[in-house]
């Protein structure tokens, strides 16, 4: 698989993580960065995983992407996940890899998409958040959803905090998204992703609501 990443890379470092643990049929080929300075691209190579800076100086949205799209078909990728990925994708990038194009949001889509989604949720006083794996269409955080935990929002929250807890949460969907999507269990349905049978996880923690699925 193919990771693009576009700052710290936690939830790349979560895939990374579940692969090395066997969590996870399938490894990170490469990470992919609109940013020389991200810190996603040395998680990768501390991890001997393939680091890409591609610059997007003076490149229009589809040429960037067509240059991403060059270097995937060059080496077999067969899955691309955006993870903290801050660029939008082109139609034509979407449906090359429709089904094959997944992206963590920090939010229980499709309320609050979008960038600052934690923040804007807390702003917003809603009582519960959470977030959410989806496979990528042409609108922006609206794809077909795969998982979603939902996070209580408690009375001593601050933002920061309530995003940081958010965060732990994407760290488990992400890599059960990816673990599922290998074993061929993720149909999409118009609107729905069915998840067919199969082994789930024990959920962790009583205070999260995880979906039928995980």
């Amino acid at each position: 698989m193919a990771v693009l990443a576009s700052g710290r890379g936690t939830d790349l470092q979560s895939i990374i993580d579940a692969s090395l643990r066997g969590d996870i049929g399938a490894k990170v080929d490469m990470v992919i960065s609109d940013r020389s300075d991200a810190y996603a691209l040395e998680r990768a190579r501390k991890h001997k995983i393939e680091a890409i800076f591609i610059d997007p100086k003076g490149k229009g949205r589809d040429e960037y992407h067509d240059a991403i799209s060059k270097i995937a078909d060059e080496r077999g990728i067969d899955l691309i996940v955006m993870a903290g990925y801050m660029r939008l994708v082109p139609p034509k990038f979407v449906k090359k890899y429709y089904g094959r194009l997944m992206n963590v949001h920090p939010a229980l889509l499709p309320s609050f998409p979008g960038v600052n989604a934690q923040k804007r949720a807390f702003d917003f006083g809603v009582k519960i958040s959470g977030c959410t794996v989806h496979f990528v269409d042409e609108e922006c955080d609206h794809g077909p959803i795969i998982l979603q935990v939902a996070v209580p929002v408690k009375d001593d929250d601050s933002a920061e905090v309530l995003a940081d807890r958010i965060l732990v949460k994407e760290h488990e969907i992400l890599p059960r998204a990816v673990q599922l999507f290998t074993e061929g269990r993720l149909k999409i349905e118009g609107r729905k992703v069915r998840i067919l049978p199969g082994p789930t996880k024990k959920h962790k923690g009583n205070d999260v609501l995880y979906c039928d699925g995980y």
